[in-house]
Order: structure tokens, then C-alpha cells, then sequence
């Protein structure tokens, strides 16, 4: 008998559901993923974005954003992930240039010195509909109407038959926040940086049960799966 993970998260609930043997290879068996730049690219860019919002409000410009992404890229040149890719000269200017691009595009999204920060990178923990769920929150925010959780994208915008399972991700960190903070947030939203694109959605009790449900039923057939070997 295979004993379920003492956590359960968006990202593994989706592997599994798509497929139960990738799942297996990354959780139980622990291969890593195949490196490749959208991941890295991914990777670094929230870096540069959790050191810009840990910032003083006045100090989340442009200018300052180039200088953490300098910062963050002699760490990310270093990392095995990026080395794995084998990129030349000419092709790591190009990562750069795609990643810059992506994290200077959030300024057509939003203006960060407005953002009432409340915090960044946060891990959450909940038990919702009966499954050990685990998230990390990109950002957390205070505004006029309540909490908003913001999470960032670097890669394509879903189409449009596939965005209400895109919101799911931060519909379920948002029922984390409620059962850590007795607060409920208001809004969750996607920021596709790359694209420029904002996807956003009211939180309501409906909501938040359809995708309880769905991450339950995962669980339940992840659990009948790791005892049926």
C-alpha cells in the first residue's frame, strides 16, 4: 500500500487528474521534471516580483525592478535548472529579454505603488472539504472592498472554454486564506504578465464549493489509487 501525501496541492490535484503515472513519477517517486526555460523563466520572474513588494510603495518602480532583477539573475545563473538548459550567449540574452519583458509588463496591469501589500509568498494550509490542502500565495492584498488573492503568470492566458478551472487554483487558496484568517477574500485574480491580460473573479460560496468538490474528488480517487497500488 502507497500512502497518500500529507499535503495536496492545485498543482498536484491537476497532475494527478490528468495523469495518475506523471503524478506518481513527482510525488511518490520524486523524478524531476524536465527542466525547460518556461519554468525557469516562471521562476525567476516571482522572484523579482516578491522582492518588488516587499518594497516601501514609493520604492516599486521600473528602475528599482531592474536593479532586483540583477540581483535575482546572479543567483538564477547559478542554479542548476538554468545550467541544465545549455543556453548560449545569444540565447541567454533572449531569456533575459523574455523575462524583463514579462515582469515589465505588469505595469500595464496595475500601478505597484498602489498596492496595499498584506503578504507575499505566503504558505497556507487548510483543511477544505476534507483534504490536507497546501498553496502558496503569490500575493495577498488589502484593498477598499477586502483581501484579494493575486497570483502571477508568466505563460499564455487560457482560452476562454478554460478559464473558470484557471481561477480554480486561486479560488482554492482563497477558501486557505478564510480557514486561516476568518476572512474571507473578495477577489482572486491571475496576472498573465507576458500577455498583459487580467483574469479575475468575484469569491462567492458557490464558487469556492465547486472547486472543494472538485479537489475532493480527486483526493478520493488519489486515495482509493494509493491503496490499490
Amino acid at each position: 500500500m502507497t500512502n497518500p501525501p500529507r499535503f495536496y496541492s492545485n498543482s498536484a490535484s491537476t497532475t494527478y487528474d490528468q495523469c495518475p503515472r506523471r503524478w506518481k513519477h513527482k510525488y511518490i517517486d520524486k523524478l524531476p521534471d524536465p527542466p525547460g526555460p518556461a519554468a525557469v523563466l516562471g521562476t525567476f520572474a516571482h522572484a523579482v516580483l516578491e522582492k518588488l513588494y516587499q518594497e516601501s510603495p514609493e520604492e516599486r518602480t521600473v528602475e528599482r525592478t531592474r536593479t532586483l532583477a540583477a540581483d535575482v539573475w546572479k543567483v538564477t545563473e547559478t542554479r542548476n535548472d538554468f545550467r541544465s538548459l545549455s543556453l548560449d550567449d545569444a540565447a541567454q540574452r533572449e531569456f533575459r529579454w523574455k523575462a524583463w519583458t514579462s515582469i515589465e509588463g505588469l505595469w500595464s496591469l496595475e500601478d505597484p505603488s498602489r498596492v496595499a501589500v498584506e503578504a507575499t509568498e505566503r504558505r497556507v494550509t487548510a483543511d477544505l472539504a476534507g483534504v490536507p490542502f497546501v498553496g502558496y500565495v503569490d500575493r495577498l492584498d488589502r484593498s477598499d472592498d477586502g483581501l484579494t488573492v493575486t497570483d502571477y503568470k508568466t505563460g499564455r492566458p487560457p482560452r476562454a472554454p478554460d478559464r473558470p478551472r484557471s481561477l480554480g487554483q486561486v479560488l482554492l487558496y482563497a477558501a486557505a486564506v478564510e480557514n486561516e484568517t476568518g476572512e474571507l477574500p473578495t477577489r482572486a485574480r491571475l496576472l498573465y504578465l507576458g500577455s498583459e491580460q487580467v483574469l479575475e473573479t468575484e469569491v462567492s460560496t458557490d464558487l469556492l464549493g465547486a472547486e472543494t468538490g472538485r479537489l475532493a474528488n480527486s483526493w478520493s480517487r488519489l486515495e482509493r489509487d494509493c491503496a490499490e497500488e
